[in-house]
């Protein structure tokens, strides 16, 4: 079986990528001028061999003609505006998720927010700090961690949920679980998006939930369970084997208001997780915006090793700037200030080249 990917590269950026648009040299990336491309990489999987070639977007024609409809095909959805169906969140900027764990057992933060004051004081910090979504979660999947009851983990949600939106009704709430029961008590709360580190795979009810629901969800990659994840992960390729997962659930879900998140560190090497952010723009190609959660992640220690830090913030923002140059539109962070300065600052450095 002989399969297809196409991957935007090569970018241009702020006055020098709306020239080059102008020119009809390059595509606006997500439909926005301030990013654009002139070549892509197109990935040809035959079984497990893999074979790539670099394309100038001026040397199209040139191609055979399979290739040549693949490839337009893939263009219209990298270069497609995306769709704002998150409250009061624009996808044509940088947008930075805050986390809220309210675990006692979280690999960073467990049990710092768990009191009802110091959450709704944590929340308030995050949005003050620029966090246009705050993601909210009861059950820790750090590497290792076992399942929490329906009933614990509700219990540890139910007060942060029921008060979100009289305190915070302008800011998107965003519901990280597993379970369908959760998802439907959130939904009922007022949540505005459903982030499941499983993929929807635990809960074989929670696709039916949403489809009924209409909610806005995440498709996020993990393999195995969060306490097997790191057991010797293993791909036939890391890359376009989650890629195909994620059109298997698109099609499944059926359904256009869809963020993706590859699931850095959720069953992943060093190896496998450097391999997705350095061509993470091929998930570009499948139309949906994506997030990437790397804040303090174990990658971040296995690189930098003996410069490594409690809340590796450094690492943090250095994984989000380059994404950020690649066109990701979503960042899971707990240090929601620090990186929204450092996004801010090397943005406004990209428009004005």
């Amino acid at each position: 079986m002989i399969k297809y990917y196409t991957r935007a590269c090569n970018f241009y950026y702020g006055k020098e990528a709306q020239l080059q648009i102008k020119k009809k040299i390059a595509l606006p990336l997500c439909g926005y001028k301030f990013i654009a491309f002139d070549s892509i990489e197109l990935f040809i999987r035959t079984n497990n061999k893999i074979n790539s070639k670099i394309i100038l977007l001026k040397n199209l024609n040139k191609l055979n003609r399979l290739e040549y409809k693949i490839i337009t095909k893939d263009l219209r959805k990298i270069t497609k505006k995306r769709k704002n169906f998150l409250k009061n969140v624009d996808f044509s900027k940088p947008i930075v998720m805050g986390i809220l764990n309210l675990t006692p057992d979280s690999f960073s933060d467990g049990g710092l927010f768990n009191k009802n004051t110091k959450s709704f004081e944590h929340i308030s910090n995050m949005i003050n700090s620029g966090a246009e979504i705050i993601d909210v979660g009861g059950e820790s999947t750090r590497p290792g961690s076992k399942t929490v009851s329906i009933n614990n983990e509700w219990k540890r949600l139910k007060y942060v949920l029921k008060n979100f939106k009289n305190k915070f009704s302008k800011t998107c709430l965003s519901v990280d679980t597993r379970k369908s029961h959760i998802m439907i008590k959130a939904i009922n709360c007022g949540a505005n998006l459903i982030n499941d580190v499983s993929g929807f795979n635990y809960d074989k009810k929670s696709i039916k939930v949403l489809k009924k629901k209409k909610i806005s969800k995440v498709i996020h990659h993990m393999q195995g369970t969060p306490k097997t994840m790191q057991n010797n992960p293993k791909y036939n390729n890391v890359l376009f084997d989650i890629y195909d997962f994620f059109e298997d659930k698109i099609n499944d879900l059926s359904d256009k208001n869809i963020i993706i998140d590859p699931g850095i560190g959720f069953g992943k090497t060093l190896k496998h997780n450097l391999t997705l952010i350095s061509k993470i723009s091929l998930f570009h190609s499948l139309g949906f915006p994506i997030m990437i959660g790397t804040s303090r992640k174990r990658f971040i220690n296995e690189i930098s090793k003996k410069y490594d830090s409690k809340e590796r913030i450094g690492g943090t923002i250095a994984s989000v700037l380059f994404l950020l140059s690649q066109g990701v539109q979503i960042y899971r962070v707990h240090n929601v200030r620090e990186v929204k300065q450092g996004i801010s600052v090397f943005r406004e450095i990209l428009l004005n080249q």
